[in-house]
């Protein structure tokens, strides 16, 4: 495939022909790269993403996470969730609501070890009460990033409430915008549920972070779309999750998500959107494997666990989580450089 038109759209961004919200690539160009196959269109792919990122970007972010609560109020349950309470035996079977001094602990920890910023995520069921509560003790114990994760479970009032306790990030995966299929794999919600909290954030003047799940059974025009949808919105953070089964769930038998496929999906998303946060969560594309989002043009490598961190982390997408040491001395080996909030890991 020939990306020369690419390289020169980037040379005219650079020169302030074109804008970031226009992006390197077309509809047309980005369904054509979806469809690559061949080795030397890969690498091709990953150089230009690579360059473009490290252009905008000169620091790779890392998020950690505390899961607030498990106990899910969505009836029926999404097809592939492994994180609600009863799901599955290898994620968080049995219930659990965490204590306002375990969240507390949680966050010092993941500040002591360096990691800038946080999640804080909680199931349905509470219109943004759970993750709130973790928002203000965060805040009021640390100076990290807070980025909050109820999906569609809030209201403008949270929101608004959020935006008092200086939020940093709201996130509300949309996962996929093809109507049938949504309702196929998560029954118990709305899609317009969630696109409705999407233009809530963004109407607050808070930063929206809403992202894609791969492989669950999307076309790649589907993905475009969705793609398109969110530079409507003027998202500010695209998360990149493969699907992975988890046991016991209706969805255990579906094949997963592979990593170059989600790494493939990362930069077209960077050439896309330039200037933007780009999120690989290490459950999703596998702890092991995060070269694939790096080289890709992630920006953001999210669910890193530090050795101090006082709770047991399992992923949303699979139980495995990235840990620290390890994920930093990926970045390293990359010769990229990782964003730290003190010299512990220097």
């Amino acid at each position: 495939m020939d990306f020369s038109h690419v390289e020169r759209n980037f040379k005219r961004l650079k020169y302030g022909e074109i804008t970031l919200k226009e992006g390197l690539l077309s509809k047309e160009d980005t369904l054509h790269i979806f469809k690559i196959s061949h080795w030397r269109d890969y690498l091709k792919l990953f150089y230009l993403a690579s360059k473009v990122r490290d252009y905008f970007k000169k620091e790779i972010e890392i998020t950690s996470t505390i899961h607030i609560t498990n106990i899910c109020k969505v009836n029926p349950k999404c097809l592939y969730c492994g994180f609600a309470a009863g799901t599955s035996k290898n994620g968080y079977y049995e219930p659990f609501r965490i204590s306002n001094e375990d969240i507390k602990k949680s966050a010092i920890a993941i500040e002591k070890s360096g990691i800038c910023r946080v999640s804080c995520s909680s199931a349905h069921g509470y219109e943004g009460r759970e993750v709130l509560r973790a928002l203000r003790i965060v805040k009021e114990n640390t100076n990290l990033e807070v980025l909050v994760n109820a999906g569609g479970d809030l209201t403008k009032e949270s929101i608004i409430k959020m935006k008092e306790y200086n939020i940093d990030c709201i996130c509300c995966n949309l996962e996929t915008t093809n109507i049938q299929l949504f309702k196929k794999i998560k029954p118990g919600e709305n899609l317009e549920d969630r696109i409705e909290i999407c233009r809530l954030v963004k109407k607050h003047g808070i930063e929206l972070s809403s992202g894609l799940l791969l492989g669950v059974g999307e076309s790649y025009g589907d993905r475009v779309n969705h793609l398109l949808f969110l530079k409507e919105l003027g998202v500010d953070e695209i998360p990149i999750m493969g699907f992975n089964p988890y046991p016991g769930t209706p969805m255990e038998n579906h094949p997963k998500c592979l990593p170059l496929e989600q790494g493939k999906t990362i930069a077209i998303v960077r050439l896309m959107f330039p200037n933007i946060r780009i999120t690989s969560p290490t459950p999703t594309i596998g702890p092991e494997l995060i070269q694939f989002a790096l080289m890709g043009g992630a920006n953001n490598i999210a669910t890193v666990i530090p050795d101090n961190h006082p709770m047991n982390i399992k992923g949303v997408g699979n139980p495995k989580t990235g840990n620290l040491r390890e994920v930093l001395k990926m970045i390293k080996e990359l010769g990229l450089k990782a964003k730290l909030c003190n010299t512990s890991f220097k």
